[in-house]
C-alpha cells in the first residue's frame, strides 16, 4: 500500500510538471504570435499610409507616420538605459522632460529615410523568455537585405513594447548610451540636456 502511494505521488508530480511545461510552452507560443501580429500590423499600417513611391506627405500624414512607427517604443526604458546612474539622480519632472525631448528626437529621425519602411520583412525568429522577448527579422528593399532586431518587454499594461532596435547589428539603445555618456563625462548632464533641447527645437 505504501509503495502504491509513493508510485501514485511520483506519477502525480510528473504529470503536474508536464502540464506546467506544456502550459508554459503554450503561453510562449501565444506571446510569439501576439508579437508577430503587433509588428505585422504596424508594418501594414505604415505601408498603407505611405502609398506609392514618390508620394508627398502632408504634415498631418507625417504626424500619423511618426505615431505608427514609434507607437510601440518604450522611450522611458531607452532613456533610463542611455542615462545610466544619472537617471536616478533626476527628479520626476526632470526625467519627464528628458524623455519628452528624447522621444521627440527619435520620432523626427524616424522620417529621415521613409523608403526603408517599404522593405519586405521576413521574420527569422521570435523568442520569448518570461516578460522579455527578442525578434530577428530580415528587411529586404530591392536587392539590399538588412538584419533588423527588436528587444521587447511585456508591460504592466498588458502589452508588448520595444526597448531597443538593432539595425545591421548596431543597437540603437547602445548608440545613444555611448553618445550621452560621453557628453555627461566631458561636459555634464546640463550640457546634454541643452543639446537635446536644441535638436528637438529644429
Amino acid at each position: 500500500m505504501i509503495r502504491f502511494k509513493k508510485t501514485f505521488l511520483v506519477l502525480l508530480f510528473s504529470l503536474s510538471g508536464l502540464l506546467f511545461f506544456q502550459s508554459a510552452q503554450a503561453w510562449a507560443q501565444n506571446d510569439e504570435e501576439a508579437i508577430r501580429e503587433l509588428l505585422e500590423q504596424r508594418d501594414d499600417e505604415i505601408k498603407e499610409l505611405m502609398g506609392s513611391k514618390g508620394t508627398e506627405y502632408t504634415q498631418e500624414q507625417r504626424e500619423k507616420l511618426k505615431n505608427i512607427i514609434n507607437g510601440i517604443i518604450d522611450y522611458r526604458a531607452m532613456a533610463r538605459y542611455a542615462l545610466e546612474d544619472t537617471y536616478n539622480e533626476l527628479s520626476e519632472d526632470e526625467r519627464d522632460e528628458f524623455v519628452d525631448l528624447f522621444s521627440t528626437i527619435i520620432r523626427d529621425q524616424s522620417l529621415n529615410k521613409l523608403d526603408i519602411y517599404r522593405a519586405k520583412v521576413k521574420y527569422e525568429e521570435i523568442s520569448v523568455d518570461g516578460s522579455e522577448a527578442e525578434v530577428r527579422t530580415i528587411a529586404q528593399l530591392e536587392n539590399v537585405r538588412t538584419p533588423v532586431g527588436y528587444k521587447m518587454k511585456y508591460t504592466d499594461d498588458s502589452e508588448w513594447v520595444v526597448t531597443d532596435m538593432i539595425i545591421d547589428d548596431v543597437s540603437t539603445a547602445d548608440s545613444y548610451q555611448r553618445q550621452f555618456q560621453k557628453i555627461i563625462r566631458q561636459k555634464g548632464y546640463d550640457s546634454l540636456l541643452e543639446t537635446l533641447r536644441k535638436r528637438a527645437a529644429r
